[in-house]
């Protein structure tokens, strides 16, 4: 004779003051725990990858230029360029580049900057390459 065999076959114990609890709430009582509220967050921050800014050599500068110039001497016509350009990372060092295409509204040359008639703002000196379209 075993141990249990006393109580093996008994029917098991319903409360009558208390629902019965649904399989799938009974197992959110072993959830993980998270101790460290953001950690996870942070370790994907940490492992995110980003682009150190390229620095152009003269004749690559001169070909940014050259299509800059066209684009002031056409400048009534809002031409529409497509410019690939460096984006600072908010959060740690580094950036992305990234591809804007739009029409031209302004190039400011003081503050060395485009201005898209969509009021996006390209610093000059983040230009990786310009070409119109």
């Amino acid at each position: 004779m075993g141990k249990y065999d006393d109580i093996i076959n008994l029917p098991h114990h319903q409360s009558i003051t208390r629902a019965h609890m649904p399989m799938r709430d009974r197992a959110a009582q072993f959830a993980p725990f998270a101790a460290l509220r953001g950690y996870d967050d942070e370790v994907i921050e940490t492992a995110r990858l980003t682009d150190r800014k390229i620095v152009l050599d003269e004749n690559e500068i001169s070909k940014i230029d050259g299509v800059l110039q066209l684009v002031m001497a056409n400048i009534k016509l809002q031409p529409e360029i497509r410019v690939t350009h460096f984006v600072k990372d908010d959060k740690k060092s580094g950036g992305a580049y990234i591809t804007t295409t739009g029409r031209v509204k302004n190039i400011d040359e003081y503050d060395r900057k485009i201005v898209f008639t969509n009021r996006v703002e390209i610093q000059i000196e983040d230009i990786l390459t310009a070409e119109i379209l």
